[in-house]
């Protein structure tokens, strides 16, 4: 099956965050919103988040029709199988039609195989855009969690929003404080992202999602929202003056950072600098994404976006979403410093011509 066009490319966002955030009251506050009655949920387990109480009707062991419209699909097997299944079910009229699908993953989970799948399979990308990732972390318990678990700390660091729950529960002073020291090292990882306070995991919808890469019905990005350089440029001058983090903590391993040009990159080299990432630094590079001023179409920006391995598909806007037309590229890495990409971006710009 596939679309007909670009605007037809059903958005899907992720929903991640370690053991115990909230992921689970929030998926189920959400789903009894109006504005999430044409979402479809896939879920790591089918029994790990409690539907019960919403389901009108089961058709199978795998997918089940909840009362506001709302699709659930517990994943068995493989991610992309899943979504081809969900879109040819839709087809035949098996299942309510939806125009957003939400994939939630366990709380151990690292999000970077997920985000592979959905921007690389060739299946998939006939029929999905990546809208954005969505953590969730606990303000109680998120500083045991961070220290304690490296998927914690890539859940966070590759996330569009940053989502602090149970905020309700940490309303005197000693608490907040801890929630401040929190917020403020979620900062440190993840600049880009902005941090939502969320309370009995209430939020309205329209926070979370249109996060994305870009919008296919315009052509056009949100660059402001999306890559937020200048977050990044106010993390990197903490970095060069007293800001210090402690070392044994696994987000020291982490960089945070947006490599900026004011001239074009020809082609060429945009394409031999995205290979060679996922070549020689694959597994390093948590997330990249971008917005580049490509030499050979200066009035069409292209976007990129990848996880390690994997880029998505070049997206080529028609025009610039605004005036500022840079180059802007927001790294997100694990033991590669931000000169080292810099250095091989500038290398491949001056060999290629640049």
């Amino acid at each position: 099956m596939s679309v007909s066009s670009a605007a037809d490319l059903v958005p899907i966002s992720v929903l991640t965050g370690f053991l115990g955030s909230g992921k689970t009251t929030l998926l189920s506050k959400l789903i009894k919103r109006p504005e999430f009655s044409r979402t479809a949920v896939i879920i790591n387990e089918f029994g790990e988040i409690s539907l019960d109480h919403l389901l009108v009707e089961k058709g199978d062991e795998s997918v089940v029709q909840l009362r506001g419209g709302c699709l659930c699909c517990a994943i068995r097997g493989d991610l992309a199988a899943t979504i081809e299944d969900l879109f040819a079910r839709r087809a035949r009229g098996e299942v309510t039609d939806f125009d957003r699908i939400v994939v939630e993953t366990t709380g151990l989970a690292d999000p970077a195989p997920i985000l592979q799948v959905l921007m690389d399979d060739p299946v998939l990308l006939n029929l999905i855009r990546l809208d954005g990732v969505i953590a969730t972390v606990d303000a109680v318990n998120g500083e045991a969690s961070l220290d304690a678990h490296e998927e914690a700390v890539k859940q966070a660091a590759v996330a569009d929003r940053l989502l602090l729950t149970k905020a309700d529960l940490a309303k005197d002073p000693a608490s907040r404080a801890d929630t401040d020291t929190l917020a403020a090292r979620l900062a440190t990882l993840n600049p880009g992202a902005p941090l939502i306070e969320v309370s009995h995991g209430q939020i309205d919808p329209a926070l979370l999602f249109d996060a994305g890469l870009y919008d296919p019905a315009t052509k056009t990005a949100d660059v402001r929202r999306w890559l937020r350089d200048e977050a990044y440029a106010a993390k990197s001058q903490d970095e060069h003056g007293h800001h210090h983090h402690d070392v044994n903590r696994h987000d020291s391993r982490i960089r945070a950072f947006c490599i900026t040009r004011d001239r074009p990159l020809p082609a060429t080299a945009l394409m031999v600098f995205m290979e060679a990432l996922t070549a020689h630094r694959g597994p390093d590079i948590l997330r990249v994404k971008g917005i580049v001023n490509v030499k050979e179409t200066p009035e069409r920006p292209a976007v990129i976006h990848g996880v390690q391995h994997v880029f998505h598909p070049l997206a080529w806007l028609e025009k610039w979403p605004d005036e500022d037309r840079r180059t802007r590229i927001v790294c997100i890495t694990r033991d590669i410093e931000r000169e080292s990409l810099e250095g091989l971006f500038d290398l491949l710009d001056r060999e290629t011509g640049g």
